[in-house]
């Protein structure tokens, strides 16, 4: 079968709910490539204290050789948004308000590789997310003492992001994985009535201008989303990425109650590719397939990302049921 829409087609297709040739697939990040590719994305070349010794013209060579690697990865897995990540590249711009310059160099490159046959995709959330540690006591005791700072903070936070990802969207960004966690396996961190007041209304914000200025959004959680189901969906993002197994979240149910409304990305069980069978595996991403798949608006990946450690045959294995299944 000769298939005559591109990989980035599919993945916009999919995003705005209707039915391409096939079901397409990416990741929110990608950690096998030495595993199943041969090396590293950065390797040692990459680290501050290697890098910041390079000329100007031997660090343009080693993120010319990068970007030519992830276009090779990615084309091979045939992904129809590729993740562009760079070490310390958030970190910098919440510092001052920059990006680094490679990263630039970088994405530049990445287009010149794949063309307008792929999306690229960036972080680009502005939301409160689960607190680390006492973090978590700060966060009640600020909202119980002093909830209108903690929605000024919010704000900032929003309009923060939103900046940030317009600068992005200027160096090729094309959408925006929006990776803010809110819930656990039992449910959210915060009640669905704090999740209305502190989150819904920000996280609204980022996706309505993100949306105005031509980006595509996948917002992603794990956990148990299902009471806040409904709030997600009502802020209007592209796609919904994760629907985490682990935490009981039935791809077929969500399908029935948002799938008219909302792309959803993910369900492949991460735990069954970390430990499970290959039974277990083949279940999981037929299951999503079986149940996902039809009328279009969905995106074919695992509920986290193929993480280090994970047996490279497991995620080969979904792949191959992928492409045995793929097609509408």
């Amino acid at each position: 079968m000769v298939f005559k829409m591109t990989y980035k087609q599919r993945a916009v297709d999919a995003l705005l709910l209707k039915q391409p040739d096939m079901v397409p697939t990416f990741e929110l990040e990608f950690q096998l490539e030495e595993e199943m590719f041969g090396r590293k994305f950065f390797t040692e070349d990459f680290q501050p204290q290697s890098f910041c010794k390079l000329s100007k013209k031997e660090k343009e060579e080693k993120i010319y050789q990068l970007a030519e690697y992830h276009a090779h990865v990615y084309t091979s897995l045939e992904y129809s948004i590729i993740p562009c990540h760079w070490p310390g590249a958030r970190i910098a711009f919440s510092e001052n308000g920059k990006f680094p310059d490679e990263l630039v160099v970088f994405l530049r490159y990445i287009k010149e590789f794949v063309g307008d046959n792929m999306l690229l995709g960036f972080h680009g959330d502005g939301t409160f997310g689960i607190p680390d540690g006492n973090a978590m006591y700060d966060f009640a005791y600020a909202i119980a003492d002093s909830p209108d700072s903690v929605k000024e903070q919010a704000e900032a936070m929003a309009q923060t992001a939103i900046q940030r990802n317009k600068i992005l969207q200027s160096y090729g960004i094309d959408c925006l994985f929006l990776c803010s966690d809110y819930c656990y396996n039992t449910g959210p961190f915060i009640s669905p009535a704090m999740f209305e007041e502190y989150i819904q209304p920000y996280l609204y914000k980022i996706i309505s201008q993100a949306r105005n200025d031509g980006l595509y959004t996948i917002k992603h959680t794990d956990g148990n989303i299902m009471p806040i189901l409904n709030q997600l969906v009502e802020c209007n993002p592209h796609a919904l990425h994760s629907i985490d197994p682990m935490a009981g979240v039935d791809i077929k149910q969500v399908k029935e109650l948002v799938g008219d409304r909302v792309c959803l990305c993910g369900n492949v069980h991460c735990a069954a590719l970390q430990s499970g069978t290959d039974d277990e595996v083949t279940a999981s991403a037929e299951y999503c397939l079986t149940y996902a798949k039809p009328g279009g608006g969905y995106i074919f990946c695992t509920s986290n990302i193929p993480f280090k450690g994970m047996n490279p045959d497991k995620y080969r294995l979904i792949l191959d049921i992928w492409k045995r299944m793929r097609n509408y």
